[in-house]
């Protein structure tokens, strides 16, 4: 899977620290600390018809991961908010669009890895692309078990959503050359944390099962899923689960903001027996009808 250049794109106006750019001219300092070491966090949004799905939730998560970094100042969601919209308004988007939403410790005055030497404030990026779900949620997609582990909160904790992605990349460039979609990474004790891009859950007898959010990150979607499993009386169950569990599972699915729900067809070169089955279906009937409820809606 390799996701497409969309031609909308090309003139597209990106906001970076405080104002709107084209996004020829979209850019930041070469002393800026993402650029230095991956210093900021993010989060990746979807707009729907219905607005900004989840915004809140992903704002709280954003700030909790600048507050875990140190940031100083820590961003004024009004600011951030009104900032996305601004973005959308000049843009025309009003759904199908995604957003990448960036917040760097922001510029230094020399370079070096000290946050002392950022003495300019934090600053804000908000790219919104025309980008429909980045996986095919009919067929399904192939994955492998990569080499490459997960951080264990040892030594670099995955509840903060930080920018700092080199092992994720490392599981993905050997999905690539497996000629694969995306890579299971595992935790430290060898059980299953998420693939390198979303989060992952498998359906056995009726249960919902999902690894601890430990080695992982606490995914929005994951977390809705479980909401709506918890709601609607489908036993869903947080574990340890090895590798083995989903190749025997009825169906395997993969959540996030980039594809949504997904179906996983083949694992490791065993086909999954449900793909896209009654259980998923089922998921994602739920999880649309709570569009309403959690979407922001626009302001223009």
């Amino acid at each position: 899977m390799l996701q497409k250049y969309n031609p909308k794109n090309k003139d597209i106006q990106i906001f970076v620290k405080d104002r709107l750019v084209p996004r020829e001219e979209a850019k930041v300092s070469v002393f800026d600390s993402v650029v230095q070491g991956g210093d900021a966090v993010w989060e990746g949004i979807r707009v729907y018809p219905q607005g900004i799905f989840m915004l809140n939730r992903h704002l709280e998560r954003l700030c909790e991961s600048a507050q875990a970094m140190a940031f100083d100042p820590l961003p004024d969601l009004d600011f951030v908010k009104s900032s996305i919209m601004e973005t959308l308004r000049a843009n025309g988007m009003r759904q199908d669009a995604h957003i990448r939403l960036t917040l760097t410790r922001g510029e230094k005055i020399t370079s070096g890895m000290d946050p002392r030497l950022n003495q300019f404030g934090p600053c804000l990026i908000v790219l919104a692309e025309w980008k429909p779900p980045v996986y095919d949620n009919e067929g399904g997609i192939n994955v492998i078990t990569s080499s490459v582990r997960r951080n264990s909160p040892n030594h670099l904790d995955s509840k903060i959503h930080h920018n700092n992605l080199i092992n994720n990349i490392l599981a993905k460039i050997q999905a690539n050359l497996a000629g694969v979609d995306a890579a299971l990474m595992l935790d430290v004790h060898g059980f299953a944390s998420e693939l390198n891009d979303t989060n992952i859950f498998y359906i056995k007898h009726g249960t919902v099962f999902t690894p601890h959010a430990d080695a992982c990150l606490h995914g929005i979607t994951r977390g809705l899923v479980i909401e709506i499993c918890k709601e609607n009386g489908i036993e869903v169950v947080e574990k340890n689960c090895s590798p083995t569990e989903f190749y025997a599972a009825d169906e395997v699915f993969c959540t996030g903001s980039m594809g949504e729900l997904t179906p996983i067809s083949v694992m490791d070169g065993r086909k999954i027996r449900g793909v896209n089955g009654s259980g998923l279906q089922q998921l994602r009937s739920l999880f649309f009808q709570k569009l309403d409820q959690f979407c922001v809606p626009l302001t223009f």
